[in-house]
């Protein structure tokens, strides 16, 4: 099974996580840009790919592939080379934390445990469309012996 989706939007990471004293007591939240980002990605599968659930057996390959917004600011000449993949994203999202909020986000929902996803592609770019792709698949078999 090949499952592919698509989150609209720039591209957000993981953010770390938050504490707040109560009393004695440390309590530790998740950010709410955090929350609501990793609630869009459940949304946008269940939407995209209704009744796609991996059983926890099953070895995973996952491919991000995020698009992030050429800036207003870039002349016509930096955004005809981001536009094409000649110039490439190095700023904020990067590449972990745009992976560990998708991975985290399906937890439970395409997948039993991200423990299962064993090979992760993850490339960004540039595009006047911002937003991230996601493909999830059955992980190919590898010979790895000397």
């Amino acid at each position: 099974m090949v499952v592919r989706f698509t989150i609209p939007g720039e591209p957000k990471g993981k953010g770390r996580p938050r504490f707040a004293r109560s009393g004695n007591y440390v309590r530790t939240y998740t950010p709410e840009q955090t929350a609501s980002y990793e609630n869009l990605i459940c949304v946008e599968f269940e939407r995209q790919c209704p009744g796609a659930f991996f059983d926890k057996e099953v070895a995973l390959e996952m491919t991000i592939i995020g698009y992030l917004a050429i800036p207003k600011s870039a002349s016509k000449k930096v955004r005809a080379l981001m536009a094409s993949g000649k110039k490439r994203p190095i700023k904020k999202v990067d590449s972990s934390n745009l992976t560990k909020v998708v991975e985290d986000a399906l937890n439970g929902v395409a997948y039993w445990d991200d423990v299962q996803i064993v090979d992760t592609i993850v490339r960004r770019f540039y595009s006047d469309k911002p937003r991230v792709e996601v493909t999830l698949k059955e992980a190919d078999v590898c010979d790895i012996s000397d």
